[in-house]
């Protein structure tokens, strides 16, 4: 990212399939993607794929330079796994990225973005599998009569880039969580996630 805003100039009179970002003061979008998520700290459970599905709006917040503030709704899967134990539950999340355009080529615009993000899961599953991966155990993941190991509320930051070409999006980054979102005493664990979305800017 640093190469890139050192390589590459910000650009004034970048125009993809309609959407000037020299001119726009607002855009919308639509994403969809798939994300690798685990718990780290003491817990330290690997990754566990899901997919996401949200809605973006964006700001323009410089009437010079093209500076967006992005933010929105999305639906995302999170989770882990640690050998016999699949965790998973549903979020709700809305992020709140500052997002710079660097021009590629004509018809390619980079937006490299990084902000906070605040989550809340309101289902979720955990399973204890056998040798053969039969379930054998399945459990809600906030069932306080059963397992009730994690917090539901979160918070912590994304860092990536995305891509624009003809009102396609492309994106790649991180997710690190900043909020310790187990219960148990003296034990911590932060939910993380790569991810990669793709959608439409209008």
């Amino acid at each position: 990212m640093i190469a890139l805003f050192c390589s590459l100039g910000s650009f004034a009179q970048y125009s993809s399939g309609g959407f000037s970002l020299d001119e726009e003061n607002l855009y919308w979008g639509v994403r969809f993607g798939i994300t690798s998520a685990n718990l780290g700290g003491d817990l330290d459970f690997g990754s566990k794929t899901g997919m996401t599905l949200g809605g973006v709006i964006g700001l323009r917040a410089s009437d010079s330079t093209p500076v967006f503030i992005e933010s929105g709704l999305y639906y995302t899967e999170r989770g882990a796994k640690k050998g016999k134990l699949r965790v998973g539950y549903n979020n709700l999340e809305i992020p709140l990225v500052v997002k710079y355009g660097i021009k590629a080529t004509d018809d390619i615009a980079v937006l490299p973005f990084f902000g906070p993000y605040f989550s809340y899961a309101f289902s979720g599953k955990t399973k204890i599998q056998d040798i053969d991966g039969y379930s054998i155990i399945s459990v809600g993941t906030f069932d306080e009569k059963k397992w009730n190991g994690l917090k539901r509320a979160n918070m912590g930051f994304k860092l990536g880039c995305g891509a624009e070409y003809n009102k396609l999006y492309f994106e790649l980054g991180y997710q690190f969580g900043i909020t310790n979102v187990s219960k148990f005493d003296e034990v911590t664990a932060h939910s993380n996630a790569l991810f990669a979305n793709f959608g439409v800017n209008f």
